[in-house]
């Protein structure tokens, strides 16, 4: 079966975050008119879970203690994922750059992607991870784009990473650049050691969140 990697998110002009390195969004023309999504940037690491699979941003990801909980979280839910879908989320077991303490869950899904690799549509794909028991990240924001609107959301630049924005239509894999974008906050990596090779600590859950897949 087809692996895939999940794409660099361009970041928005007035993203603080950027660097040198990293993909910008310059024209936002494709995003006037139409229905958005806004909703909180979480600070984990990207994966992706098929119906028999699971890697992190590199398809070949090897061993690390941050990932087991959430490749029990396959081993639980992968079955209900049709052959040729994945589903895209931020696992969150360990701690990054921000500390956690009240998670939902260890993981959070923010994509769906069907066996033609089409992005399903944000309702659609709410709906298909709720009936996985899968959460989402907080909404800051639906409704029609409006820069000043998106410019004003209220960012706790100590505990929360950022934004992602996407489009609430459905959207194919080749559209990606023109159909997402984030914006990080300022010098969002503030740990000396990289967290892959730091200690392991894991973030806190609700006290609810067992379950939801967020017993550890």
């Amino acid at each position: 079966m087809m692996r895939i990697k999940y794409p660099r998110t361009p970041h928005l002009p007035w993203s603080l975050g950027a660097t040198n390195d990293d993909v910008k969004q310059r024209d936002l023309s494709h995003f006037v008119g139409k229905l958005v999504v806004v909703t909180e940037k979480m600070d984990g690491e990207n994966t992706t879970l098929y119906n028999d699979y699971i890697h992190a941003r590199s398809i070949d990801s090897r061993f690390h203690p941050s990932r087991a909980w959430v490749k029990a979280l396959q081993a639980q839910v992968g079955y209900k994922i049709p052959i040729g879908w994945r589903i895209c989320g931020e696992n969150l077991y360990a701690r990054h750059s921000i500390s956690y303490n009240n998670l939902p869950s260890y993981f959070m899904a923010f994509s769906v992607w069907n066996e033609l690799n089409q992005c399903l549509s944000w309702q659609d794909t709410k709906r298909f991870l709720a009936s996985l028991g899968l959460t989402t990240p907080k909404e800051l924001y639906v409704g029609l784009w409006c820069e000043q609107t998106i410019k004003a959301i209220s960012i706790d630049t100590v505990n929360q990473e950022g934004y992602v924005v996407r489009l609430a239509e459905d959207f194919h894999y080749k559209d990606f650049a023109s159909a997402v974008a984030k914006w990080v906050r300022n010098n969002h990596v503030t740990t000396e050691q990289h967290w892959m090779y730091a200690d392991v600590i894991a973030n806190g859950l609700q006290k609810s969140a067992g379950g939801k897949h967020g017993k550890s």
